[in-house]
């Protein structure tokens, strides 16, 4: 079955034009030309990834994205002709998986939504193995990473697979401590760049879901100048 890709640009002549790259692709389109026609839409349409620009008309980028987030885990990448780092920070924060700043490449956009559903098809799957073998724990909570489940004092937290992949490296790495650039590089694939402040967003978001304390954490601890790690014992 196709994957169908939400797009939402006010810009007529860019959402026509991504949708031109998706369908060349082999990709369903759903289009949409301001936020509030999206949010019907996709209460009505099963979508599997959303491109979603800024600045709409009706509600900006940001708010749409929150909105989604309310009812939806699938991917989120925004578009914006912005780049200021802060705008790619308050995307993050909210639940945006991807940015991209206008103008971009053709093979840039279609690169990154191929690897977006590829990252939730492994996901996915990873929920319906059967086999559980690989388990860990640490103070009530407990990631599982054969299901793709999180449970803390065995209530699931619904994390987006890029935050479940970040729990588990860190997970894996049990007591030791994981840099921001390892931890980039592990999750997200692409070389770390200076002034990258995706991870420490992406902790969190994480931290904020498991109801931590983000003075004393008690699960993801920050080494100052260091990275995070979780410790095994208390």
């Amino acid at each position: 079955m196709k994957k169908q890709i939400l797009i939402v640009d006010d810009e007529k002549e860019i959402a026509d034009l991504v949708e031109v790259y998706l369908i060349s692709e082999g990709y369903d389109v759903l289009k949409y030309y301001n936020g509030q026609d999206a949010l019907q839409g996709i209460m009505t349409k099963k979508v599997d990834l959303a491109i979603l620009d800024v600045m709409l008309p009706d509600m900006d980028g940001f708010t749409l994205c929150r909105k989604i987030r309310e009812h939806f885990f699938f991917p989120i990448i925004m578009l914006t002709a912005k780049v200021e780092e802060s705008d790619k920070i308050t995307g993050i924060t909210i639940g945006a998986d991807d940015y991209i700043t206008k103008p971009f490449h053709s093979l840039e956009l279609i690169a990154r939504v191929k690897a977006q559903l590829r990252r939730v098809e492994q996901y996915n799957c990873a929920r319906n193995e059967l086999d559980q073998g690989e388990i860990y724990y640490a103070h009530g909570l407990e990631v599982n990473a054969d299901t793709h489940i999180c449970r803390l004092y065995d209530k699931e937290i619904l994390l987006t697979p890029i935050e479940f992949d970040i729990l588990l490296y860190l997970c894996r790495h049990m007591d030791q401590v994981v840099g921001s650039e390892e931890l980039f590089e592990a999750v997200w694939k692409e070389k770390y760049m200076e002034a990258n402040n995706t991870v420490f967003v992406h902790i969190a978001r994480i931290r904020e879901k498991m109801g931590e304390n983000s003075r004393k954490p008690k699960y993801i601890k920050t080494v100052w100048g260091v990275g995070y790690k979780i410790e095994s014992e208390a």
